[in-house]
């Protein structure tokens, strides 16, 4: 096969899901393992050997971070200026409404492991499988929860080659797309924290990320101290305990 079977990966892939699954998933800005309730979310913390003040990352959809996230006018404007007109990954964390039906398809362990002090992560605009597969999450109500496939602080793995054996064991679906688009980055995508405008992790397309918000919405981010100084290693969980 010489073209990629898009549609076709997501919906097996979600179906692997619906049925308590664990998918490895393709991001552009790296591989993720996913499910969507606490038998298969506990399996990965597990097997990842991930603490347990971290939190799991929701993927969505604009459609559906418009409609779980409770931003400020300003902000979400930013989140789409930044994931529709500049095109760039991002991971949003914000204020969220509990009764939004994805999240009402969750215990409450599942809901606590997903969520801090108030807020809840959501992975955007991370590629073309991302975008398949977070549309067929929200038109047929199956949450999708989880973290980068790596075991914790080995840092991100951009292609399936990398991901360790233990992870690719629990896996019930693997889609292997290749070497993924952000890989020079050598770091998973950027979190920001749109209520509070915090820098949670300076990731994939922070440079471009932060020039989009200074030229337009006159916010100034920290500046990006290098790979060197923040190796993926250390910015590669999404750790929602430090958000204030």
């Amino acid at each position: 096969m010489s073209r990629l079977d898009i549609a076709g990966d997501a919906r097996r892939t979600i179906d692997v899901i619906k049925r308590g699954g664990i998918a490895i998933v393709p991001n552009d800005t790296g591989y993720a393992c996913c499910g969507a309730s606490m038998d298969p979310l506990k399996k990965i913390y597990d097997t990842k050997r991930r603490g347990s003040h971290k939190r799991n990352a929701m993927a969505g959809d604009l459609v559906t971070q418009r409609e779980l996230h409770t931003l400020s006018p300003r902000a979400q404007e930013m989140v789409e200026a930044l994931v529709v007109d500049h095109d760039l990954p991002l991971g949003v964390i914000a204020s969220f409404r509990p009764d939004h039906p994805l999240l009402r398809k969750l215990d409450d362990e599942a809901v606590k492991a997903s969520t801090a002090v108030g807020t809840i992560g959501m992975l955007l605009n991370a590629g073309p499988f991302h975008k398949e597969l977070t549309r067929l999450s929200r038109e047929e109500l199956v949450p999708l929860f989880g973290s980068s496939a790596n075991l914790t602080g080995t840092g991100t793995r951009f292609s399936v080659e990398e991901i360790p054996d233990e992870l690719k064991r629990i896996a019930d679906i693997t889609v292997d797309y290749g070497l993924r688009r952000y890989h020079t980055y050598r770091r998973a995508g950027t979190l920001i924290n749109f209520d509070t405008m915090q820098v949670v992790r300076i990731g994939a397309c922070y440079e471009l990320i932060s020039g989009v918000l200074k030229r337009w919405f006159d916010v100034d981010l920290p500046a990006d101290p290098g790979v060197d100084a923040l190796p993926s290693g250390h910015l590669n969980e999404f750790a929602l305990k430090n958000v204030q």
